[in-house]
């Protein structure tokens, strides 16, 4: 399945939390905090508004975005003000 964005949106896969510590300790999955990092995958129609390019590392708010599944990869689409800042 391939998906998309229409307007100011942007398609961001989630980077996976971190599953050991720097000391080697692993942490439990209902223990981990909510990544807010990601790759762009896909943008939007809206080449005014966006200013991230696909493959970029971003940072993003929290609690944005909406919550898709492609293939076994969680993605989240969300709109380019909800990006906080480009990682590197």
């Amino acid at each position: 399945m391939e998906l998309k964005p229409l307007g100011d949106r942007v398609l961001i896969k989630v980077e996976e939390a971190e599953k050991k510590t720097a000391s080697g300790l692993f942490i439990p999955d209902n223990a981990q905090e909510k990544t807010q990092k990601g790759t762009v995958v896909a943008v939007g129609t809206d080449k005014d508004v966006i200013t991230v390019k696909v493959g970029q590392k971003v940072m993003y708010d929290q609690y944005a975005g909406t919550k898709v599944k492609v293939g076994q990869d969680e993605h989240l689409i969300v709109k380019m003000a909800d990006i906080l800042a480009v990682i590197g």
